[in-house]
């Protein structure tokens, strides 16, 4: 088997991953929403999803199509970041529990958790994702999709992190709000 087909398989097995974070989001989505949840940032949520999927098809697509290599020592150095972010990333919804979502969802009242990787980060999930957008494609070499996604992730995660921290000020029990919302 060739180091394309590897990596192919490793992409898919992400989107697996991926696919289950969206079951485990929808489950918290209408636990948070029968709570009297809010919802905000819908408008940025399409980019997210399409420059999230954009990720894994440009991997595989670069690999094959511009024919990148698997070099050694990058690759499984990349290898091992993809799983240590996925790693925290799981870490993240296991500490947040219900009110992890892929959306931004809060209910109103309840706390920010500062327990986990929430402890000492304010925002672990975005480490998990950046982290494993650019090394995800660096496993084969595809080089040009992990800097074309780190761009669009900067800038998307600017217009995420933001709405976030708003939503969290407004809706977050009053107490454990601070002026900065330090999650």
């Amino acid at each position: 088997m060739t180091s394309q087909w590897l990596f192919t398989a490793l992409v898919l097995l992400v989107g697996l991953e991926r696919l289950a974070e969206l079951v485990v989001s929808k489950r918290h989505t209408a636990w948070a929403l029968a709570r009297g949840g809010v919802e905000r940032g819908q408008s940025h949520y399409p980019a997210m999803v399409a420059l999230h999927t954009g990720l894994l098809v440009g991997a595989v697509a670069e690999v094959w199509l511009a024919g990148r290599p698997f070099v050694p020592a990058l690759g499984w150095t990349m290898l091992a970041l993809v799983v240590l972010s996925q790693g925290l990333r799981w870490w993240c919804i296991a500490t947040l529990g219900n009110q992890w979502n892929t959306r931004v969802v809060v209910v109103p009242g309840l706390p920010l958790v500062r327990r986990g990787p929430y402890r000492r980060v304010p925002h672990p999930n975005y480490v998990a994702v950046v982290v494993e957008g650019l090394a995800l494609p660096l496993v084969h070499s595809a080089w040009v999709t992990a800097v074309v996604f780190t761009i669009l992730d900067a800038a998307l995660l600017t217009v995420r992190i933001r709405c976030e921290d708003a939503a969290l000020r407004e809706l977050a029990a009053p107490a454990a709000a601070p002026a900065e919302v330090a999650r």
